[in-house]
């Protein structure tokens, strides 16, 4: 089970990670779509499915955003209304800042209900005022929920190149309760071995636990994907950058790209007894580049497997209790 795993510090976790469809989407589609995500999901080796909180990043940046902007289903929403027969736990993302205390702890019930469990991610800007600090959502967490439920965050390597904190920022929401991290997108693996370097010494000096790790990765199969990840502020050092532009199967490349930073961080993590997972991204709608996600992963289960880091059927159970949104 994904927390007894995650309370158990192992090392092995497997999520897949997915966006919910348009806000737009008609309701009649949503449950053609959702039955589509079902069947493919039961047949993945996961321990859990991650449902990202889309959020306009525009501010962040005065750069022209290269997709636009299309506000996407709220994703407990999703969740809990289309994907409930699918058993694996959800892990949840919400943008603390943009909510009343009293908004967030009903928020944390309805996940409790569903068995659930939460990312809090920070505003898109550094100088908007949130409504709740993270600080403060934690806390409503920490009274209500820590029994039931392990709460994360996002760690972002890039982030720790130009601040170098990020040590800091990992430790600091360790101390309000949170137990497991999840990567942004990862190109450069040196970066983030440098920030789990600088966090292993700090963890040392200070005589703590390093807590979990889960990096992710993600197929990129187009130009203009990349330019896009470049947009979010993920960095893709030049030569990757070149190799894809110049492949004649950029997918393909990207899957090959992305199974060369695993097995560097499988044997980086594994020599200093760091626990650490993968989380790896389906956000893209082309079918190419979504099969390329699961090939991604199932790679990955075999080399986890084959460590003795996963064990157990592959197939996923899929429960039917009634058409899906009823």
């Amino acid at each position: 089970m994904f927390f007894n795993k995650i309370k158990g510090r192992e090392s092995g976790v497997l999520l897949y990670g997915i966006t919910p469809p348009k806000a737009t989407t008609p309701t009649e589609r949503l449950g053609e779509i959702a039955e589509k995500t079902l069947s493919t999901l039961c047949s993945l080796d996961i321990d859990a499915l991650t449902v990202y909180d889309v959020q306009d990043e525009s501010d962040r940046t005065s750069e022209e955003r290269p997709f636009p902007f299309a506000n996407s289903l709220d994703p407990f929403e999703y969740a809990s209304r289309y994907l409930q027969r699918l058993s694996i736990p959800k892990i949840i993302y919400r943008s603390a800042g943009k909510f009343t205390k009293d908004e967030l702890s009903q928020w944390l019930g309805g996940l409790k209900t569903h068995g659930f469990h939460p990312v809090f991610v920070g505003l898109q800007t550094p100088d908007a005022i949130p409504i709740t600090s993270l600080k403060d959502a934690y806390q409503i967490w920490h009274e209500n929920h820590r029994d039931h439920s392990v709460i994360g965050a996002v760690t972002i390597p890039e982030r720790h190149a130009i601040l170098k904190d990020e040590d800091i920022r990992i430790l600091d929401k360790v101390d309000s309760g949170v137990s497991f991290f999840i990567s942004q997108c990862i190109f450069n693996v040196e970066y983030t071995r440098k920030t789990l370097e600088d966090l292993l010494a700090t963890c040392l000096h200070r005589k703590r636990d390093i807590p979990t790790i889960i990096f992710t990765l993600t197929i990129c199969g187009s130009a203009k994907t990349l330019h896009f990840m470049e947009w979010l502020g993920i960095h893709i050092p030049d030569d990757i950058k070149e190799e894809l532009k110049a492949s004649e199967s950029p997918v393909n490349r990207s899957v090959e790209i992305a199974l060369s930073i695993a097995k560097n961080l499988i044997q980086y993590c594994e020599e200093r007894a760091i626990p650490f997972g993968f989380n790896i991204e389906s956000v893209a709608i082309r079918k190419e580049e979504i099969e390329a996600s699961h090939h991604l992963l199932n790679t990955i289960s075999g080399l986890l497997r084959a460590k003795g880091l996963r064990k157990g059927t592959l197939n996923q159970e899929v429960t039917f209790v009634g058409p899906p949104g009823r």
